[in-house]
């Protein structure tokens, strides 16, 4: 039997899991405008990672932008949320693991996650980093409200 705050749990944890949507959905937008309209620049700074192999780093620089700006949209207007998700937090895991690379070689560069000139990475953009993935988890877990893919998308019953 459900105790009786139950549902104001599961309701509260929705809302909060869409507060975080909205925030990592429009996060990953705005980081990928500046990397679009300047991808040489973004290059440069993935180079500077010294974690994907030079042949794949122009490729990276052009590609990497419009996956964060399309999941960021998706994961915004509610499309395929969970999809979304799943990849941006592949993506937050890979920019963790190299931030943790570069800060372990001590490798003074700056994170590039929204302009090329940005204050090195510190001990602080891992934390930053991990918060964010811990909020992709939570939207993972718990988003359940406001779905455009509900109201647009035939559901197999329709068919």
């Amino acid at each position: 039997m459900n105790a009786p705050g139950h549902k104001t749990w599961r309701r509260l944890h929705a809302w909060l899991a869409l507060a975080f949507r909205v925030y990592i959905g429009g996060l990953f937008i705005y980081a990928s405008i500046y990397k679009i309209n300047y991808p040489a620049e973004f290059a440069e700074t993935i180079a500077s990672y010294q974690v994907v192999p030079y042949f794949l780093v122009n490729i990276t620089a052009v590609v990497l932008p419009w996956i964060e700006l399309i999941t960021g949209t998706l994961l915004l207007a509610g499309i395929r949320p969970r999809a979304a998700t799943a990849i941006l937090g592949g993506l937050l895991v890979l920019f963790t693991l190299a931030i943790a690379w570069v800060l372990f070689q001590g490798v003074p560069i700056g994170c590039g996650c929204f302009h090329t000139i940005e204050d090195p990475i510190s001990w602080k953009t891992l934390v930053r980093d991990l918060a964010w993935l811990a909020m992709t988890a939570y939207i993972f877990a718990y988003d359940r409200l406001f779905h455009l893919e509900e109201h647009f998308m035939m559901k197999l019953k329709e068919l």
